[in-house]
C-alpha cells in the first residue's frame, strides 16, 4: 500500500497578492479552499487531479482551522493510503461537539462531523503531519456510512494495509447501538486483505447481493504455463471472474499490444485447464443484475459438466 503525497499549500498571506494573480492566471497554482492554494496536479489522468485536489482541500484545512481537529471518513482513508472507488470533492473533518456552537459556518468542500466522546480526540494519529482517525477507526467510519459497495473497497484495501482485525471487532463492539452498525458488520464480515483492486471488491460485494455463493479472491490455478491467479474462483466449479481496467494496459501503443498478447495466453492457459472465464469491466459493475446473471449462468453450466478434479 503506497501512501500519497500531501501537496504543500499556500494562505493568501503567505505570498504577495501580484504575484498571487499572475499565477492564477498561469495556472501555476489553483484555489483548492477559500484562502488557499496549490499547485496543480502533475498528472491529467481524472482521478490523480481529484486526489490530489482531496489532500490539498485536508492540508488547506490544517492551516487553516484552529482548534481541536482530525481527518476522517473518505479523506482518512486517503491518507492512509486505502482505494476508494470514486473520490469526493469534499474534505471530511471531525472535532469534538463541544466546539460546534462556536465553529462558525462550514466552509464549502468540507463536511463536518461531530463527536461527543472525548476519547476519540486522544486515538487521533498523525499522518503526512496532519491528525487523522486510526486505520480501523477509519475502516468503521467508511463501513457504517458509505453505500456498501463503496464501503467495502475501503475496508479490503485496508486489511491490505494492516488493519488489526481484533481492532475492527473491538470497535464494533463499543460501538453497538449506534448508526450504521449494522451495516458495518455486513461490510467488515465481508472485508478479504486478498483483493487486489476495487473492481473485485465491487464485484464481490454485487455477488453476494444477488445471492451468490462467495467467491474466494486470488485464487491460484495451476496452468501448462505455470502458476496463475484469478480475481475470484468458485474453485469446485473452476469458474473464475476476472476484472479488466484497462488500466494495466497502459497508454503506450506497443506495450498495450504485448499486455493483451500475454492476457490472451493467460486466458488460453486458463480454460485449458478447465476453468470458464467471465470477464468484467466497470461497465458491467453500473449494471449489477447482468452482471450477477453471467456469473449464474457460468456456475450452472459448470455443474452441467460434472465433477472434475480440482487443481
Amino acid at each position: 500500500m503506497v501512501r500519497p503525497f500531501v501537496p504543500p499549500v499556500l494562505r493568501t498571506r503567505d505570498i504577495d497578492r501580484d504575484e498571487l494573480r499572475a499565477r492564477l492566471a498561469d495556472g501555476s497554482l489553483l484555489r483548492v479552499l477559500r484562502g488557499a492554494y496549490a499547485a496543480p496536479a502533475a498528472s491529467t489522468e481524472p482521478w490523480a487531479v481529484a486526489l490530489h485536489l482531496l489532500l490539498c482541500r485536508a492540508a488547506a484545512v490544517h492551516v487553516l482551522r484552529s482548534g481541536d481537529h482530525w481527518f476522517s471518513h473518505r479523506t482518512a482513508a486517503a491518507l492512509w493510503g486505502c482505494a476508494l472507488d470514486t473520490v469526493p470533492a469534499e474534505v471530511d473533518v471531525t472535532a469534538p461537539l463541544s466546539r460546534r456552537s462556536t465553529a462558525g459556518r462550514p466552509r464549502t468542500g468540507v463536511v463536518e462531523h461531530w463527536v461527543a466522546d472525548a476519547r476519540r480526540a486522544v486515538e487521533v494519529q498523525s499522518l503526512h503531519r496532519l491528525p487523522v482517525t486510526p486505520l480501523a477507526r477509519t475502516l468503521l467510519d467508511c463501513a457504517s456510512s458509505l453505500p456498501g459497495p463503496s464501503a467495502l473497497v475501503v475496508v479490503d484495501s485496508g486489511l491490505r494495509a494492516g488493519a488489526a482485525p481484533e481492532d475492527l471487532k473491538r470497535l464494533v463492539e463499543e460501538s453497538a447501538g449506534r448508526r450504521g452498525i449494522r451495516r458495518a458488520r455486513t461490510v467488515l464480515a465481508r472485508g478479504d486483505e486478498r483483493a487486489e483492486s476495487p473492481g473485485e471488491s465491487l464485484a464481490r460485494w454485487h455477488l453476494l447481493e444477488a445471492g451468490l455463493p462467495a467467491a474466494e479472491p486470488q485464487v491460484a490455478v495451476r496452468t501448462r504455463l505455470g502458476w496463475r491467479w484469478v480475481d475470484l474462483g468458485w474453485r469446485e466449479e473452476q469458474v473464475a471472474v476476472e476484472f479488466d481496467g484497462r488500466v494495466k494496459y497502459g497508454p503506450d501503443g506497443r506495450a498495450a499490444s504485448t499486455a493483451l498478447f500475454e492476457e490472451k495466453r493467460r486466458q488460453d492457459a486458463l480454460e485449458e485447464a478447465g476453468w470458464r472465464l467471465v470477464r468484467v469491466t466497470w461497465k458491467d459493475l453500473a449494471d449489477p443484475p447482468s452482471l450477477s446473471a453471467r456469473v449464474r449462468r457460468a456456475l450452472r453450466a459448470s455443474a452441467k459438466r460434472g465433477p472434475r478434479s480440482v487443481l
